[in-house]
């Protein structure tokens, strides 16, 4: 799995970069066919009446599939966490529809 990760309005930071392809390596587990994730971190806008509010949006490619999620927080780890939380979801539903088809085409 290939992860390409880009920032808008935030600096490139070892701890960002490690840990959001630790986040999305762990998605490897509910799918073994994704192919590429591309995660693009940063700050929603820069003058907002709430204070930073910081975006994650994610586009994963399964085979002939795309997944986009795009997520927002007040930290840029939360939105991260909500980003992968969301895409497992999407994973395991999935997984669990293709499973129930298997099972019909058997029946």
């Amino acid at each position: 799995m290939t992860i390409n990760i880009s920032y808008r309005g935030v600096d490139s930071t070892p701890a960002i970069q490690a840990y959001v392809e630790e986040k999305m390596q762990s998605l490897d587990k509910f799918s073994p066919e994704i192919r590429l994730i591309d995660v693009e971190v940063g700050l929603l806008n820069q003058h907002h009446q709430k204070g930073k509010i910081f975006e994650c949006r994610a586009v994963m490619q399964l085979n002939g599939d795309v997944v986009r999620i795009e997520k927002d927080a007040e930290d840029l780890y939360k939105a991260i966490d909500k980003v992968r939380d969301h895409l497992r979801v999407d994973l395991s539903n999935r997984k669990e529809r293709l499973s129930e088809k298997m099972s019909d085409k058997t029946l």
